[in-house]
């Protein structure tokens, strides 16, 4: 079926899409017995937006250079970045999903550093993912400042990290994001998954920081109320991001931990349990997914799917480089 088969852009297709992510996420983790399925469910529409319309990458060849960065601090919520490197077409097979946190899979249960399939950096300890990503961060900053030319912009891209409560509760992130503010990242955007619970429940005993007054204190841009489950929404506060050069952002997301399950969304029963044989099935039937599990279809397949897109990418970028080291033969010798 052709990728023209589904129009990615309505609304009920963009949900259809993130249901793919959901059904992936809760299968992967009833068949491990094992697993945190909240956070994927609950962030699955705003992954779609951003991995089907902005973020710049090549399935083809995860190395490329000049590639978007995509770190997810929650690292928990590994099914999530799991279901979108596969569904877009990095080599993540499916029987690697079937096998999640089983010993010798690179499914593991918190992501692993593999870039030859698409994840950018070890994460799971809370805070270390957004610390890792304001590094990424800065060495784009500096690359861009060593390399670019007016005529020629080589290094160009962008860093998205989601992150959670508990990323935000830990000291690292606090020294690391109050750090990216001084350094004026404006390149450096993080969607908050706002959904008040922890795997102890709700966080209002124990987290009742103002983040956003705080994060506008390091000096960033603060994007507060996003409905994350409005794919319009979430595309509307990504163009905001996008148009602040000289700032970081952090995108309040409202979410709904285990969205689609009819009787544990918004309970701290989704975060790091399976939900259950008969859960699973009442969420099938909630979310419209009538397929067994592990089976996507084919348009949804096809929709997904972003190899043809990110070649496209990788080939202009490659032309200007080639015109690059012609005209800057020292300065390629060193990139």
């Amino acid at each position: 079926m052709s990728k023209d088969s589904i129009d990615g852009h309505d609304k009920n297709n963009r949900r259809r899409l993130a249901n793919a992510i959901r059904a992936l996420s809760m299968d992967a983790v009833q068949a491990a017995k094992s697993g945190h399925p909240g956070m994927p469910m609950g962030m699955a529409d705003i992954a779609e937006v951003l991995w089907n319309d902005f973020l710049k990458h090549n399935p083809n060849n995860p190395e490329w250079a000049d590639r978007d960065r995509f770190v997810l601090s929650n690292g928990h919520g590994s099914m999530l970045l799991y279901s979108l490197l596969h569904l877009t077409g990095y080599p993540l097979k499916i029987d690697e999903i079937k096998n999640f946190r089983q010993f010798g899979q690179r499914t593991a249960g918190h992501p692993e550093k593999e870039i030859e399939i698409g994840i950018e950096t070890t994460t799971g300890p809370l805070g270390q993912g957004i610390a890792n990503a304001v590094g990424m961060a800065l060495s784009e900053k500096i690359l861009s400042a060593a390399f670019n030319k007016p005529d020629m912009t080589i290094i160009d891209h962008r860093t998205w990290v989601f992150l959670g409560d508990g990323c935000l509760m830990e000291g690292i992130s606090h020294e690391a994001c109050s750090f990216a503010g001084t350094q004026r990242l404006g390149k450096l955007i993080c969607f908050y998954d706002d959904n008040n619970i922890s795997i102890d429940g709700d966080v209002k005993g124990w987290f009742t920081d103002d983040t956003s007054k705080r994060f506008e204190a390091y000096g960033w841009q603060v994007i507060q109320d996003v409905d994350g489950h409005d794919s319009e929404a979430v595309s509307q506060a990504i163009k905001e991001s996008i148009d602040e050069p000289d700032k970081p952002s952090l995108i309040c997301c409202k979410t709904i931990i285990g969205f689609g399950s009819p009787n544990k969304q918004g309970t701290e029963s989704t975060h790091g349990a399976p939900l259950g044989e008969e859960e699973v099935a009442a969420s099938r039937l909630t979310l419209g997914w009538d397929f067994p599990p592990f089976e996507i279809p084919n348009d949804i397949v096809s929709a997904w799917d972003a190899r043809d897109r990110g070649e496209a990418q990788e080939k202009n970028w490659s032309r200007m480089y080639q015109k690059y080291s012609e005209a800057y033969p020292k300065l390629a010798d060193e990139f």
